[in-house]
């Protein structure tokens, strides 16, 4: 059955013209030499053709001449204009990306990133208080106090032997600033020292 479909379907685009069985012309190829031996054109058929193969011919060379004519009129009035090809592409970049941020699809991606950004911002706003409270705990604890009374001591000790006079106390970053910098004056030689003769 599907054999004799197949070929009503072949007769029927045959009949119609649609198939041919005989090779079809290249470009540029005369058409008259392709007609098979049994296709006979009278001459008169023949001559007739001809004429119109030439005024086929002769309208593709006009069209030609009058695209490269309009070609080379509107690149003039694009160089009087001061339109390069430069912006060209950006006006189509422009052009086709309004286009692209007009579709659906585009308005639906930007609605639901927009909204895992606010997630997101949400999510790390907690995650700062969070770690803020966490500070806060560590430095009110019992072992950072004690660890800063520590550093305090030692910060004083320090200026009291490089006879710094500064008091005692502050905050943790100037404990640390100092400690750093007594820390470096102690490894200069004192004035004393370097004025004792023998």
């Amino acid at each position: 059955m599907l054999k004799n479909t197949t070929e009503n379907n072949r007769a029927r685009l045959e009949s119609w013209g649609l198939l041919r069985t005989d090779p079809v012309p290249e470009a540029g190829e005369d058409a008259a030499a392709t007609i098979s031996v049994t296709e006979t054109l009278s001459e008169e058929e023949q001559e007739e053709l001809r004429s119109e193969l030439a005024k086929v011919e002769e309208e593709i060379q006009t069209l030609s001449q009058v695209l490269a004519a309009k070609e080379k009129h509107l690149a003039e009035i694009k160089r009087k204009l001061g339109i390069s090809s430069l912006q060209e592409l950006r006006q189509n970049i422009a052009k086709g990306w309004q286009d692209v941020t007009a579709t659906p699809a585009y308005k639906k991606t930007s609605e639901t990133l927009s909204q895992a950004g606010q997630k997101a911002s949400a999510a790390f706003a907690s995650v700062g208080s969070v770690i803020t409270k966490k500070l806060e705990d560590v430095k009110n604890s019992p072992t950072f106090k004690s660890f800063e009374e520590k550093v305090e001591n030692l910060k004083a000790s320090r200026e009291s032997k490089v006879g710094g006079t500064k008091p005692a106390g502050g905050d943790f970053g100037d404990v640390l600033n100092s400690t750093a910098s007594a820390s470096a004056t102690a490894t200069e030689p004192l004035p004393e020292q370097t004025q004792a003769g023998p």
